[in-house]
């Protein structure tokens, strides 16, 4: 999905500079400030204690709502976003929702843990957390998972982490390495540097698991 086809698109606090520094890069033979005006997010939230003033300044001169949230220290800029988008949605298209969210990895651990910590306090939205190298979402226990693996862009390596708690057990098709209603847990057997096999996954686990799956680059 595009940035155009989103119907909503938020910058987490410095991730306004991100986007402000690093977007012309994708359009070298265009003007800088013509891909800014073209790729402008909708909202600006956080605590404000990363993005810098002249980044501030340009988007809100653009139309950008900022939203200030210095006073609440207890969430995370991610956390403020995701909180606005639900909000900001239909109780109807609520199970629809899907957030994809760049940036979200690579970076220090304790925003990246952050960031999956995330993916549980709102654990009946769809949120994918993407990195130049890989994507991770979480399964919650209470469904059967299908994957359906889009090749061309993702795979093969890819894992099912269990955090937060162990899983006793876990059954899955279409991987190198299957579970059969195996234990997992920290200490113990973690699926990690698995491989997909099929073009679909399943997945059935009696606590939340997080699929992560690399990323294949152009």
């Amino acid at each position: 999905m595009g940035a155009r086809a989103a119907k909503l698109r938020l910058c987490a606090d410095g991730g306004a500079n991100r986007l402000y520094d690093d977007f012309p890069l994708f359009f070298p033979h265009q003007c800088p400030s013509e891909v800014r005006n073209r790729y402008k997010p909708d909202v600006i939230k956080g605590d404000m204690d990363s993005v810098r003033g002249d980044v501030l300044d340009f988007y809100k001169n653009m139309g950008t709502k900022i939203l200030n949230k210095s006073e609440d220290q207890d969430t995370t800029d991610l956390h403020k976003c995701v909180t606005y988008i639900k909000d900001s949605t239909l109780d109807q298209e609520k199970s629809n929702l899907c957030i994809l969210v760049a940036g979200a990895l690579g970076g220090r651990f304790d925003h990246e843990m952050g960031n999956i910590n995330v993916l549980y306090r709102f654990s009946t939205i769809r949120i994918v957390l993407l990195s130049d190298d890989c994507l991770i979402h979480l399964l919650p226990r209470t469904h059967q998972h299908e994957i359906h693996i889009q090749s061309s862009v993702e795979g093969p390596h890819c894992g099912l982490i269990p955090i937060g708690m162990p899983s006793g057990m876990t059954t899955t098709s279409g991987l190198e390495w299957d579970l059969n209603d195996t234990e997992m847990r920290f200490g113990g057997l973690v699926s990690t540097s698995n491989l997909v096999k099929q073009d679909k996954i399943t997945v059935q686990s009696d606590s939340d698991l997080l699929w992560t799956i690399s990323l294949k680059k152009k």
